[in-house]
């Protein structure tokens, strides 16, 4: 099962992980509200999605559930950055993130806390 999601194929996963199981056609609606996608594109992306096995269709109306978790694609995700841009080593990918001082102090001193306790 391919876990890789393209951005639009996140904002199909983003409307399930919020609502739930939904209609096709809530999901159209809700992406036309904020995206401005006709509900052509949004079926065409709720189908790459079905084919991806990261949907499942459920009859009858069009049901559609997620079957990955949003922290299932988090993880995989992580691990594809990591593997690309810092050759396979999670703390060069913490160095540059406190490097370039994305982080607070307290995310910081949580971070140590989290590694003192491992």
């Amino acid at each position: 099962m391919e876990r890789k999601l393209y951005d639009s194929e996140l904002k199909v996963m983003e409307v399930l992980w919020k609502r739930g199981e939904v209609t096709a056609k809530e999901i159209a609606e809700e992406l036309y509200q904020q995206i401005g996608w006709s509900k052509t594109t949004t079926y065409t992306v709720i189908k790459k999605c079905i084919n991806k096995e990261v949907i499942k269709r459920k009859e009858p109306n069009f049901i559609c559930c997620a079957l990955v978790s949003k922290e299932e694609i988090q993880r995989y995700e992580t691990d594809e950055l990591i593997e690309k841009m810092y050759d396979g080593r999670p703390d060069q990918l913490i160095a540059s993130l406190i490097g370039e001082k994305r982080m607070e102090e307290s995310v910081i001193a949580q971070l140590k806390e989290l590694i003192k306790d491992l």
